[in-house]
């Protein structure tokens, strides 16, 4: 393949990461809207009785569950057959996903259709960075998959936006013809363009994976990294939006939307560059010093309002409105979350990239690399609906830090073990 052909395969590759993070950022920014709109109510079902704050929680935990039960199969096919395939069905499913959003009618109807968004979300990430993966040369892989990942940022801060924006003036329906038509674009570009995936690997690569030392690793920090970022990452625009008596700061869609950019511009601006110092110095420095950072932006978050009462932080800004002190100290905060993670996300995927392609299933490499992050991304948004009906707003930022800290403490410690003194430049 010459460089040719190679780049128009990445941007091809890069338009689907766009396209799969407008639709997940449309979600995530809207997602107060609608708590707010659909108002979840304690029920009762077979007898148990569920409180409206797990009832919350499965506004995000029904996605992830759903992405749970959709990474080993997709995986293992993406493996075994050919993985343009895959991603072009997953394309199209996504396709008639996102149009039946504008049908929600009830927290029922809400969650069963964000758990079909799990498998497209899950089907498109494994596919496209598996793709992205195995056409980079081994040298340049973080570099490669940092600029897709900056594309699916692009997306969110566009996404995010315009989401924001375009509910204030007509709701949601046309929101999601958009999001529809862009993921329709991604199928044709990628038909077009994207060569046939000539890889076949026989059998179930899983299982020389999960004992694959680099891997056990930095699972150690990644299995508790999950919790923190789900709780962190969904609560932000939570925080904000919510109604002051849920402890939110209650402003409207489109400063919302101004939070969650916030960690997505300084992100994708950070892994343009991040992605390909990893290449050059390593990966498991990258991993601690993102990872570490993470947490404890995360647990200065509640201090939000104290920072803004200090600095008399209150404003009237035009498409915003009247904010309140707490909210411009949130921004900042949410902006630090997303320098951060730009330093842990590229190493960490080029980690799995590595050590799939060496035991021959990349796709099985991320696979791992989901199922990890699995059981925090769903059992995450549970305790954190919890903490914030039956504690406060604040707790949940604590816990979610405090899981990040652990995390790396935790992934330190056993790099140490492993390589004493040259323990975070070791890969």
């Amino acid at each position: 393949m010459n460089n040719a052909d190679r780049r128009i395969q990445f941007w091809a590759l890069y338009l689907t990461r766009f396209a799969e993070g407008f639709g997940f950022v449309t979600l995530l920014t809207l997602l107060p809207t609608y708590i707010n709109t659909l108002n979840p109510e304690a029920t009762t079902i077979l007898g148990i009785t569920v409180s409206a704050g797990v009832i919350i929680g499965m506004y995000t935990t029904g996605f992830t569950l759903a992405q749970t039960v959709a990474v080993i199969p997709l995986a293992w096919a993406g493996d075994r057959f050919d993985k343009r395939t895959i991603l072009l069905l997953v394309l199209g499913v996504g396709a008639g996903v996102y149009a039946l959003f504008p049908l929600v009618d009830s927290s029922a109807s809400f969650i069963g259709i964000r758990a079909l968004q799990g498998v497209v979300v899950t089907g498109t990430g494994l596919m496209s960075l598996s793709l992205v993966g195995q056409v980079a040369d081994v040298g340049t892989r973080a570099d490669k998959i940092g600029k897709a990942n900056a594309a699916s940022f692009a997306a969110s801060i566009v996404g995010s936006l315009s989401a924001g924006a375009i509910y204030d003036e007509v709701g949601f329906g046309p929101i999601f013809t958009i999001i529809t038509v862009m993921m329709i674009l991604a199928w044709v570009v990628l038909w077009w363009f994207l060569d046939d995936d000539p890889t076949r690997v026989k059998g179930f690569p899983f299982s020389d994976l999960a004992v694959n030392r680099k891997l056990l690793t930095i699972t150690s920090f990644r299995f508790q990294y999950a919790f923190a970022v789900t709780m962190v990452r969904t609560w932000v625009p939570i925080y904000a939006g919510t109604a002051v008596a849920g402890g939110g700061l209650a402003v409207g869609a489109t400063a919302v939307a101004v939070t969650v950019t916030a960690e997505k511009a300084t992100n994708m601006v950070g892994q343009l560059f991040t992605g390909r110092l990893s290449d050059r110095v390593g990966r498991s420095l990258f991993v601690f010093a993102g990872g570490g950072a993470y947490g404890v932006i995360a647990i200065c978050i509640p201090f939000s309002r104290a920072i803004g009462d200090v600095l008399g932080a209150s404003a009237t800004v035009p498409l915003l409105g009247t904010l309140p002190p707490a909210y411009l100290p949130l921004v900042a905060f949410s902006g630090l979350l997303g320098v951060a993670d730009s330093f842990r996300e590229p190493a960490s995927m080029a980690l799995f990239a590595d050590e799939g392609t060496d035991e021959g299933g990349v796709a099985s490499g991320f696979g791992i690399r989901e199922l990890v992050w699995r059981p925090g991304s769903v059992a995450g948004p549970l305790i954190a609906g919890w903490l914030m009906i039956e504690v406060s707003m604040g707790s949940v930022f604590y816990v979610g830090g405090a899981f990040a800290v652990t995390g790396v403490l935790a992934f330190g410690g056993i790099l140490v073990y492993d390589y004493g003194t040259r323990a975070l430049t070791a890969w």
